[in-house]
């Protein structure tokens, strides 16, 4: 899909880990962009509880759950930026983007296809301390985090907090966001924004 509307307008590509602050940057940084907010468990969350009751199993981190979604989850998130923006909308996505962080050419397909539906697509790496992590992720007693909560050590151990290995933005949500200097870096208008 290609758009010939705006050949360019900023797609915010939003990864880290869970209780990083993905969702409120994301929120800010499309408030300011007028971008369309488009989060990974909220495009999928109904569709993979379906899922979930049909494996008998509810952990999304879990190999039988995350290895039986994953790709149709990731592929309705790029999808529904592909709509935005052969409309010339801008769009934010919010997802772990684990696999293209790690991986060069996950993250080239994705950076392509985004392109091509007419996106001037960047990695924008959400993270935050381990103290940091852990505090929020306690402190939002999400349901999707029982699995987490549950052994939060050893959910922490297993992260991979590692910066992504392909270019990337930097956001440390420990720290002030400036969400009018990622916009700008972004490609996107400056103006007056609130700050998460």
């Amino acid at each position: 899909m290609t758009s010939s509307a705006t050949p360019h307008a900023p797609v915010a590509v939003l990864a880290g880990p869970a209780g990083a602050g993905k969702t409120t940057v994301a929120r800010a940084l499309s408030a300011h962009l007028r971008a369309s907010l488009l989060d990974l468990d909220t495009a999928t969350a109904p569709l993979v509880s379906v899922v979930a009751g049909l494996l008998g199993s509810d952990d999304l981190d879990g190999a039988v759950l995350a290895e039986a979604t994953r790709d149709a989850r990731y592929e309705t998130l790029l999808a529904l930026a592909e709509d935005c923006l052969a409309c010339g909308t801008p769009a934010v996505l919010v997802a772990p983007f684990t696999r293209e962080r790690r991986d060069p050419a996950a993250w080239a397909g994705t950076e392509r296809r985004l392109r091509e539906a007419g996106g001037l697509p960047r990695l924008v790496w959400v993270h935050a301390s381990r103290a940091v992590l852990r505090e929020r992720l306690r402190g939002r007693g999400a349901a999707r985090d029982a699995s987490k909560l549950a052994d939060l050590d050893a959910h922490l151990d297993g992260l991979d907090l590692r910066p992504p290995a392909v270019g990337h933005l930097p956001v440390d949500t420990g720290l002030p966001v400036r969400i009018e200097e990622l916009a700008a870096a972004l490609g996107g208008r400056v103006r007056t924004a609130s700050r998460p």
